[in-house]
């Protein structure tokens, strides 16, 4: 396969107006954005995307779980597209760059080929997933999860938000719904350039992580019974306090994580207490664990550990104790082919990089089990997201997109 020069570049300034354009349409109280899934605003976005993409001289399809795909043909009507993508839905108090800066990304490439007057033999078609983030509507990366066979269609059209609205309700309301069966498209390749959301590429200053593989996680709730008593008046060793048991539980947590390094992360994350009241000594909490690792073995002696050892800190205090899964996946070893045609178009370009394992989950995750697929990340700024703080550099948005226009234009083929 023809791969493009290395004198081949995007237009910086044009992706960056087009992110800069879309964080005008659902503007946070921070100066991020509040574009939660199939909100007016998330359909505002789409439109303004559609707009775009057949200003481009793309035509647009839309599945049956409202994820968009602008296509630009190639010279080989039998060859299969090359999919390039991420997702334009935002948390509530999210970035402008989380997931946009994948789809515009995606945009520019096509731009610039039509600038350049390039044709590849590959069409390469252009994806926003729907509700990716699933803040409104749980699970995340819903759509693509549809695509890939883990979810069925009905059971993602009865997701629920806070409000009791149901994901298919809403998605026919904001006029997003469309005829394709989900899952339906054949796929070359898919990439997805994406920010870090963590601080390794800033604090080692490479300008690009090449990824290769995708954190398994594990999501464990714990429920603590124990008794709500009087914090003055009732004797330390007659408490049964589920305060004291959560917190030795997070410490084992830590300590099961740190165990495993560097291969490992956990945390406590949402926690509940109840009463929650200043002079009542817990007789309830619920909390959240997060553990996380590339690597299965490791994943799941976390998680074995903890169902061995934090029943017995509990029994210890006299307390009741249940655990459920809230949510798996399993670690993701992304597509040797699309990772070397990652590397080799940093190489090309000249960027400095090193290889990187996603801590986050992306909708590559997903496609990559039906499908090759790879991963171009760039630094954030502290590696913070998931914040209406988040920013990038405008350099560094350009080297991003410009790897991921070499690579996919080289999987898609120059046509001479």
């Amino acid at each position: 396969m023809s791969a493009p020069g290395e004198n081949l570049r995007i237009n910086g300034d044009r992706l960056w107006d087009s992110l800069m354009e879309m964080a005008k349409i659902g503007p946070g109280v921070a100066g991020g954005n509040n574009r939660q899934t199939l909100t007016d605003a998330d359909a505002e976005g789409r439109q303004l995307f559609r707009r775009w993409c057949e200003d481009a001289g793309m035509s647009m399809g839309i599945d049956e779980m409202g994820t968009m795909f602008a296509r630009r043909e190639g010279t080989d009507p039998h060859a299969l597209p090359v999919y390039v993508g991420s997702h334009l839905d935002t948390q509530p108090t999210g970035g402008k760059y989380d997931g946009v800066l994948g789809v515009l990304g995606g945009l520019e490439i096509v731009r610039s080929l039509n600038d350049l007057g390039i044709k590849t033999k590959h069409p390469i078609v252009v994806t926003n997933w729907t509700n990716e983030e699933g803040t409104r509507f749980a699970p995340a990366m819903l759509a693509s999860g549809v695509f890939a066979g883990l979810h069925d269609l009905d059971w993602a059209y009865d997701r629920k938000d806070a409000k009791g609205l149901r994901f298919g309700d809403e998605l026919e309301r904001i006029g997003w719904k469309g005829d394709e069966k989900v899952g339906e498209r054949k796929i070359h390749a898919f990439f997805e350039l994406h920010i870090e959301q963590g601080p390794i590429l800033e604090a080692e200053g490479k300008d690009i992580g090449v990824v290769t593989h995708g954190q398994g996680l594990w999501w464990l709730e714990i429920t603590l019974t124990g008794k709500d008593a009087h914090t003055g008046s009732t004797p330390m060793p007659m408490r049964k306090n589920a305060g004291l048991g959560m917190a030795r539980i997070t410490e084992l947590v830590h300590e099961i994580a740190m165990s495993h390094q560097p291969q490992a992360v956990g945390a406590i994350g949402h926690v509940d207490v109840y009463p929650n009241s200043r002079n009542v000594i817990p007789g309830k909490v619920v909390f959240t664990v997060d553990f996380r690792s590339p690597d299965q073995a490791i994943l799941d002696a976390m998680k074995t550990r903890l169902e061995a050892e934090a029943p017995k800190i509990a029994d210890q205090l006299g307390l009741g104790f249940a655990m459920e899964v809230t949510g798996h996946f399993d670690p993701v070893t992304f597509d040797a082919g699309c990772v070397a045609a990652v590397r080799n178009a940093v190489e090309r370009l000249g960027y400095s990089h090193r290889d990187l394992v996603s801590g986050a989950g992306h909708d590559a995750c997903w496609i990559n089990r039906v499908a090759p697929t790879a991963m171009v990340m760039c630094p954030c700024v502290d590696g913070l997201s998931h914040n209406e703080a988040e920013e990038i550099t405008k350099d560094w948005a350009r080297a991003g997109a410009e790897v991921l226009f070499h690579a996919v234009v080289e999987t898609a083929e120059i046509v001479s």
